[in-house]
């Protein structure tokens, strides 16, 4: 649609279209600016426009015209066909210029034109050079656009435009693939760039924000957590409508991975759909296991490469890296500052004893049970259903047995999975079923090892997976092995299982895993500790701590005894002279290295500690998260 730039009563002016102006812009009766592009035996052609032209028939001439003459004409006929009739006019009188002012096509209304002519307003989030076209993808008001320039094969259309600038793209949209693009014709620098910049950043808040819910089950310490959850599920749909890369990192255990699957399932349905293609939810959306309970920094060094190699080969943004049952702990503080460095922001989603202090400040938000009084019976997989709900609420049926599924595999003593275990008989799992997907979890993730295992692992936890999935099948074989080999470590560790007990009265029971139970094997070191402690809990009734130790590590679990692992690592990094000590963990479980030379100052002093800590019969260890290896 265009306007003149100022008023005048209608008839008395002469317009003077813009070269973009179209057919619509011209009216009956009224005279305008006219060039003549070609004369015959019958009169005169004329252009208007670019695109707006006609023919003044000889009977309607006064006058003999050359081309490239300028005339004043009248429109005085639309044919049926289209074609438009002119007669020669008197040019005396006041000409007003009609700047062309589009119908600007919104983002998410582009199906409805396919093969048409759009034009659409939007900031440039990423420029793809690929061996063909150009591709310049937009972010409008109402959603994201993919433009294909082509000026020759592999070489950069508009090379002036850059990621941020705000323009005006006129083209056709095309469907490829299942997904949809505008095949340009004029990329323009738009005329007022903060108001387009204004309208995109209201749309972006408009349909970023999280959906509200209803969680699960009835239960007020997590009902607490329930903002802290809307915030990061607003910030990841806003990174997925900005075309912003998202790496999620987590834990790779059962409650990592019931954490991490639905919250990648819900980011992928969301891209597709924001994206309008199948395939967004695979380009922007990656899961990745850690093995160790933080962030290492052989994890954040891969992500760095990663991420600047596909920002300089494909002209992604930088990544936004999520942490899921991991990254509350001072060990996570080098990866964070490496990641400072690029300005990524961390958003983490943990249940684990969190140092707030030392990564407050690195975070762009952190959500955290014991932030909120509360403790690890809050269960990350429990917490981040809730944050896939929030990204797309469609999901809450497919999602009904994994909390509990979380639950049971950090043995969450919370009242609350009893609410959990019913709805996930009311989808038919029973408790021995819930316990084999989490078993079966735990087994294809020690074989995975670095691997995501996307297809794999979502069909063991049966989200996300179709009709044909092996579900029971996968899960009862995967759960079967896990048992058997945990069974065959158990038979050969057990005679060299040595007891003491401690000045506290409690249990102590230490194993050598580096000479006395089958290496690079499932169950690793850690599930070994654990394996034997539980047989230990529940054949003594009493308080129990146990030790599985190697040349530079122990594996510490512990029930009935508050041992504050982090704070012992603490006073044996200051106590033990050369000893190299780090590690964390929780109240009861966690993990301790040291250098080879040291092991038995360490070990000694570390079991001092433990005979000094206070008994505490209610206290469990609930969860091995994070301290397997």
């Amino acid at each position: 649609m265009s306007s003149p730039s100022e008023s005048a009563a209608p008839g008395d002016a002469v317009y003077d279209l813009a070269p973009e102006c179209t057919t619509e812009d011209v009216e009956v009766g009224k005279r305008y600016v006219a060039t003549v592009n070609g004369v015959v035996e019958y009169g005169v052609f004329v252009d208007l426009s670019a695109t707006v032209s006609g023919l003044v028939h000889e009977s309607n001439l006064d006058d003999d015209y050359e081309v490239d003459d300028e005339i004043t004409v009248r429109l005085i006929e639309v044919r049926e066909n289209g074609d438009l009739g002119f007669e020669a006019a008197d040019g005396s009188g006041e000409t007003l210029r009609v700047e062309y002012e589009p119908d600007i096509t919104a983002a998410d209304d582009l199906r409805n034109h396919v093969g048409e002519e759009v034009t659409v307003d939007g900031e440039v989030v990423q420029i793809n050079q690929t061996g063909g076209p150009t591709v310049f993808t937009l972010r409008a008001p109402t959603g994201l656009v993919a433009c294909a320039a082509f000026e020759a094969a592999g070489v950069r259309a508009y090379p002036a435009v850059e990621v941020g600038d705000a323009v005006r793209v006129a083209g056709v949209v095309e469907e490829r693939d299942g997904s949809l693009q505008v095949e340009v014709e004029s990329l323009d620098a738009h005329d007022d760039p903060e108001e387009l910049h204004e309208a995109v950043e209201n749309g972006l808040a408009e349909q970023a924000t999280a959906n509200e819910i209803d969680p699960m089950v009835e239960w007020p310490a997590l009902a607490d957590l329930v903002p802290d959850l809307e915030g990061v599920a607003t910030r990841l749909r806003r990174a997925v409508l900005e075309n912003r890369p998202i790496r999620i990192r987590h834990h790779a255990d059962g409650d990592g991975m019931c954490a991490s699957i639905p919250v990648a399932l819900a980011l992928e349905r969301f891209a597709q759909e924001v994206h309008d293609d199948p395939d967004a939810g695979r380009h922007l959306v990656k899961r990745l296991p850690s093995k160790a309970p933080y962030y290492e920094m052989e994890d954040v060094t891969r992500d760095l490469n990663f991420a600047l190699g596909d920002r300089e080969r494909h002209g992604q943004k930088l990544p936004l890296v999520v942490m899921l049952d991991n990254g509350s702990t001072e060990e996570d503080v080098p990866a964070y500052e490496a990641l400072a460095e690029y300005d990524i922001p961390v958003l983490v989603v943990d249940h684990h004893h969190p140092d707030p202090e030392a990564v407050g400040d690195l975070l762009a938000a952190h959500v955290n049970p014991y932030l909120h009084g509360e403790d690890y019976r809050i269960t990350t997989g429990m917490l981040c259903v809730e944050l896939a709900r929030m990204i797309d609420p469609s999901l809450t049926d497919e999602l009904a047995h994994v909390p509990a599924v979380a639950g049971l595999t950090d043995r969450s003593e919370a009242d609350a999975m009893n609410d959990y275990l019913a709805l996930a008989r009311e989808k038919g799992y029973d408790e021995a079923d819930l316990q084999a997907v989490g078993d079966a979890l735990d087994y294809a993730a020690h074989w995975l090892r670095y691997s995501a295992g996307e297809s794999l692992l979502a069909d063991v936890l049966d989200v996300g997976t179709g009709d044909d999935s092996p579900h029971a099948e996968l899960v009862e074989f995967l759960a079967d092995r896990a048992e058997h080999e945990t069974e065959k470590q158990l038979d050969a560790a057990m005679p060299h299982v040595e007891e003491r007990e401690l000045d506290n009265g409690a249990h102590l029971y230490r194993l050598d895993v580096e000479r006395h139970a089958h290496r690079f094997t499932y169950p690793a070191p850690g599930k070994t500790t654990g394996a034997i402690h539980d047989a230990k809990v529940e054949e003594t009734g009493d308080p129990v701590i146990t030790v599985g130790y190697g040349p530079d590590f122990a594996v510490l679990r512990s029930d009935g005894v508050r041992l504050d692992i982090p704070r012992m690592v603490e006073e044996l990094e200051t106590e033990v002279d050369g000893g190299g000590v780090s590690g964390g963990g929780h109240l009861v479980v966690g993990s301790i290295k040291f250098v080879k030379g040291m092991r038995e100052a360490v070990l000694d002093a570390l079991e001092t500690k433990m005979g000094e800590a206070e008994i505490d019969e209610e206290l469990g260890s609930a969860s091995v998260a994070g301290f397997e290896d």
